[in-house]
């Protein structure tokens, strides 16, 4: 099967607002090589992340909130510089279009991949590769990954949209249970539980017969407790002291004191993510006192991502969508993500 010589796809210019997204039809299609799968797009998730690497907010030079970014800056990508134009897009749901030698797949397999790609190595055991950030992702009619990162989901009764909503959220979300060692019996309490990690938390900690608090808002609780939370407080309410096993956060900013103090003695906290600030303020008795430890979490062992791929092909994993665009529309995607008026996935379709 021959795939064409250009394709339709978004570009990411540079570091900046929606402007610097350039739809272009005029693409080169990427031939694979040894080892190598060329995989046609068919739906891609929405996330922070893309349009954090966008803005330029994982340079230490940003300070502030992932919506409050109005600053130049040089390295704002996952691992330091980009190298731009480059194509993002981190979630992935794909037909196998054309393979390598010693590739391994055969034409026509749905496949999917996680969005960090584990490339550990000697002195660093914990090393990746961003899909859209170091390599280009799936903006695009067709995708070039490496066969070794690829997951068969032909058997998945999921959509291939639900497929795309799972890899950045689900994949973040059990890694950090895994890294927290979340259990059946804990008390599990996670913030931003109405977004795309945070209802992937709900559901697979509530899998792991774990009892699930979320913090949201009033208006999305109804839709966390669906996911399998026992009860939601309100993003502004104070909460219990001493009461979880775990907590898991994707938000950071100024809510993470009283986080910290939410916990049990010996409690874990995992953190994922920080929308509304990388910058907290700690009182290292309340961590160092009570026995707290800390989990930062980027890194996806294979295993992690394993499990995953194991739920979706049984079924036993649904992600909620609320909506679709054509790939072209997708800065009305990332606005209306921003807004964070709607629950769960944005997915766009090709």
């Amino acid at each position: 099967m021959n795939a064409p010589k250009t394709m339709c796809g978004v570009y990411l210019t540079g570091h900046g607002g929606p402007e610097v997204l350039e739809w272009r039809k005029d693409i080169p299609v990427p031939v694979p090589g040894p080892g190598q799968v060329l995989v046609r797009v068919a739906a891609a998730g929405v996330n922070n992340t893309d349009i954090n690497t966008r803005i330029g907010w994982y340079s230490s030079d940003v300070t502030g909130a992932t919506d409050a970014v109005d600053q130049e800056v040089e390295a704002g990508g996952w691992g330091g510089a980009l190298s731009f134009p480059r194509i993002q897009g981190g979630d992935l749901c794909g037909i196998v279009e054309q393979i390598g030698p010693g590739a391994g797949f055969k034409p026509g397999q749905r496949v999917t991949c996680p969005i960090n790609l584990p490339r550990p190595r000697p002195g660093n055991p914990t090393g990746f590769i961003a899909l859209g950030s170091e390599i280009d992702g799936a903006f695009a009619q067709y995708c070039l990954l490496e066969a070794d990162d690829l997951y068969d989901v032909t058997a998945s009764p999921l959509s291939d949209v639900e497929i795309a909503a799972i890899p950045c959220t689900f994949g973040t979300a059990e890694n950090l249970l895994t890294r927290a060692g979340v259990t059946a019996g804990h008390k599990v309490l996670i913030i931003g539980a109405s977004g795309g990690v945070g209802l992937a938390a709900v559901q697979l900690a509530a899998l792991r017969g774990a009892t699930v608090w979320g913090v949201t808002s009033a208006a999305k609780a109804e839709v966390v407790r669906a996911q399998g939370a026992a009860g939601t407080f309100d993003r502004d309410a104070p909460l219990p002291q001493d009461s979880f096993d775990v907590v898991i956060d994707v938000v950071g900013g100024l809510a993470f004191p009283g986080l910290i103090l939410a916990l049990k003695a010996g409690g874990q906290y995992a953190v994922s993510g920080a929308i509304a600030g990388p910058i907290v303020q700690a009182d290292l008795r309340e961590i160092y006192l009570r026995d707290i430890t800390i989990h930062g979490c980027t890194h996806q062992a294979f295993e992690v991502f394993g499990r995953l791929v194991e739920l979706m092909n049984a079924g036993r994993i649904k992600p909620l969508i609320s909506k679709t665009y054509p790939l072209r529309e997708i800065v009305q995607a990332q606005t209306d993500f921003q807004s964070k008026t709607m629950p769960g996935k944005l997915v766009l379709i090709q």
